[in-house]
């Protein structure tokens, strides 16, 4: 089978690189070409485009590079046509991955997306897109089945994927001395900070995270650098003040963290899953009243983090939009740190979170119902 895959960010070059790998081992005559990351390379040869080109968030980001996405567009619906795959599987991303499956739907693809684009959360109306254009959908959240029920549009709900990655990293991590000695640290807890892998994000939420290391001496911060990212940027945010940066390190800090500050994202979940207590900060470039207006008009849900989605509750404190500043970060870092019924409260929500996302082996049971689904009509000729 000929497999085209695009991955538009950091996570799902992660998810991807995984799926290619078990995609492998089912289907000995399997190929693959991809927009994604090192981690699907490493699995491939064959990288068309990197993320690193096509991440922008964000409204005003977007429309600064339409003439660049439109040109990533061009050559991924050309490139597509000229492989010509048996299937496009795509991961996430969906702005740009909405609009290739219909191009692939049209020109006689057949289109598979593994990780569901977060209609439940805002712009419900892309379900109906989803219907027309997308073959198979492949979830990884619990309640996604339940909502795409209501659609009626069933879809495959294969477990979290992150689940899997990380016992995998558990299995092989590094102590938390020698996590320390590796990356010059000392011996105070760690706070770490996840800042996102885009420069936006990046440039709006670390600020904010990077001003709580003046309010207490006695942990030390630590940034965890995104891999598409230059180090001098994180240098222009930061401006004096004096945090380390570790690249492509998040499951090693993580896994040796007192708490975290993590902007929403798939991040939020990796952070739960490593049983980290933890803040999460989102918003978007605009003032204060266009974001009001956004979430309302467009934004169906009360509850941004995954951790909160998936438990249906407000388990961490979530600061968005206008709350998103040092003024009501400071009070909710300080519980963090130093109450200890207020950690206890969030371990007990994340022992409830681990028996909802399932077991290890999402990616492999994603691989082998989509092998399955590709070649049943085969079979079904042959006999």
């Amino acid at each position: 089978m000929r497999y085209y895959l695009i991955a538009g960010e950091a996570s799902g070059d992660l998810h991807g690189s995984n799926l290619i790998k078990e995609l492998k081992n089912l289907d000995a005559e399997a190929q693959f070409r991809f927009f994604g990351g090192d981690l699907m390379q490493a699995q491939s040869d064959n990288l068309v485009k990197h993320y690193r080109e096509l991440a922008f968030m964000g409204i005003f980001e977007v429309l600064a590079n339409i003439r660049t996405i439109r040109k990533n567009m061009k050559l991924c619906k050309k490139d597509l046509l000229s492989y010509n795959p048996d299937v496009l599987i795509l991961i996430d991303y969906p702005g740009f991955n909405m609009k290739m499956a219909e191009f692939a739907k049209k020109n006689g693809i057949k289109v598979f997306y593994f990780i569901s684009p977060k209609v439940w959360a805002w712009k419900e109306w892309r379900v109906k897109k989803i219907k027309a254009f997308v073959d198979e959908m492949f979830t990884i959240l619990p309640f996604e089945t339940e909502f795409y029920k209501k659609h009626n549009y069933s879809v495959h709900y294969v477990g979290n994927p992150l689940v899997g990655s990380i016992e995998e990293f558990k299995s092989k991590a590094l102590s938390k001395n020698d996590f320390r000695k590796k990356n010059a640290l000392n011996e105070k807890p760690i706070v770490a900070l996840v800042s996102g892998s885009r420069k936006q994000e990046i440039k709006q939420m670390l600020p904010v995270m990077a001003a709580m290391k003046k309010y207490d001496p006695n942990y030390q911060f630590v940034i965890s650098g995104a891999p598409s990212i230059p180090a001098d940027l994180y240098t222009t945010v930061l401006d004096g003040i004096e945090i380390p940066v570790i690249f492509n390190q998040t499951y090693e800090l993580l896994n040796h963290s007192h708490c975290a500050v993590v902007t929403s994202g798939t991040a939020t979940l990796e952070t739960a899953l490593f049983n980290v207590p933890q803040i999460v900060l989102y918003t978007f470039k605009g003032n204060k009243y266009l974001a009001r207006l956004i979430r309302k008009l467009l934004i169906k849900i009360e509850l941004f983090s995954l951790p909160n989605l998936i438990l249906n509750e407000a388990a961490i404190k979530e600061l968005v939009m206008e709350e998103m500043s040092v003024d009501h970060l400071k009070p909710e870092m300080n519980k963090l740190l130093n109450d200890s019924a207020y950690r206890n409260r969030i371990f007990q929500k994340y022992t409830r979170l681990h028996e909802l996302v399932g077991k290890p082996g999402a990616a492999k049971r994603a691989a082998q119902k989509m092998v399955e689904l590709l070649t049943k009509p085969l079979c079904t000729e042959s006999t």
